[in-house]
């Protein structure tokens, strides 16, 4: 009779061991002088007293890249979906004001492959290292007979802080005050179930062919196009000029998350003709035959966050958003004797 080990049952220890040296640097690179335990430990420790805040106060998101990791799995493309995981948590974080301090991952896979692991971490790695927070932790699990070989399941969890008299709560948000739009040159991490049905299942696209006719972007690569990081720049805005509110547009789109951040008595106007939604936007649309409305409930449209800010921040506001790198557009106003509610017009 044969004797089983746990590698006859499909999880190898030696693939996790060499996985977690292949990532060891990776994580370092991130870590902040805050952080107060080594790599490998039972737990991440972070002196929360060296932040500067006079009251911290902590916040935490967690999230995930939902179906977009089937795009990743299908194009065998790793590396960029670590870059929406940090992406969806932070820019979270920062609605409320907070500086992002440490982030967490947690990958399960169906086989343990080095390779694939390495480039999971390393979008989470660069990511993290653009958000300014420390990689402190994780789990990496092998999931045989639950998962396949290739696939895998990302979640991540951040923890920011922010001093209690600065938090961004919404409540300031007045009559006539300006809503900017920072622009987002893809789908981010939301709506991929119906950009996969339309465009792999009823355009029957392949995933390696162009997008559309007369650019070389194949629908994987646009598809997989990484999540702008707002989070450096909304910090760089706050340093200078207060904002009295953000909301990150992620599931929901324009309508289902700048409400979130209104008051009840306020509505906000957004034009949809201030600004042009990126290719891959009426692409779905036309070849989806999907109504304006729905589009902008599933998707960000080319707005991946919101800041609502007074009639005199708006040129202040603007002009750092421009100074490092990204763009942005008064798509619209708030309006008073309103419910809280999104006007898109």
């Amino acid at each position: 009779m044969s004797k089983e080990t746990y590698e006859s049952a499909g999880v190898n220890i030696a693939a996790g061991e060499e996985a977690v040296q292949r990532i060891t640097p990776l994580i370092e690179k991130t870590l902040r002088p805050e952080v107060l335990t080594k790599i490998g430990g039972f737990g991440g420790a972070f002196d929360i007293t060296q932040t500067g805040k006079a009251h911290p106060v902590l916040v935490s998101s967690t999230d995930g890249v939902g179906t977009k990791a089937q795009v990743a799995m299908m194009a065998e493309q790793y590396e960029s979906i670590g870059i929406d995981l940090v992406a969806m948590c932070v820019d979270d974080l920062v609605c409320v004001g907070a500086e992002p301090l440490f982030f967490l991952d947690y990958i399960s896979v169906g086989t343990l492959i080095p390779d694939q692991v390495e480039l999971l971490v390393k979008g989470i790695s660069d990511a993290c290292e653009e958000a300014g927070c420390a990689l402190i932790g994780g789990e990496m699990a092998e999931h045989p007979g639950l998962m396949q070989a290739g696939e895998f399941e990302l979640v991540g969890f951040s923890v920011g802080v922010v001093d209690k008299d600065q938090m961004i709560t919404g409540e300031s948000v007045n009559t006539d005050d300006v809503i900017i739009g920072l622009h987002s040159p893809g789908l981010r991490s939301n709506g991929y179930s119906l950009a996969r049905k339309v465009l792999l299942d009823t355009a029957k696209k392949s995933i390696h062919e162009p997008v559309w006719e007369g650019t070389d972007i194949t629908v994987g690569e646009e598809l997989l196009r990484p999540s702008v990081i707002y989070t450096p720049t909304i910090l760089k805005i706050l340093e200078r000029n207060p904002i009295k509110a953000i909301a990150h547009i992620t599931g929901g789109g324009l309508p289902g998350n700048v409400n979130r951040v209104l008051p009840n008595n306020m509505d906000a106007q957004i034009s949809k003709d201030t600004w042009t939604p990126p290719r891959i936007f009426t692409e779905i649309q036309s070849l989806g035959n999907i109504d304006a409305g729905e589009m902008f409930k599933v998707f960000n449209m080319g707005i991946g966050m919101v800041l609502i800010v007074d009639q005199q921040s708006v040129d202040i506001t603007q002009e750092i958003i421009n100074s490092t790198g990204l763009s942005s557009t008064q798509i619209g106003t708030v309006k008073a004797n309103g419910t809280g509610s999104v006007q898109i017009v």
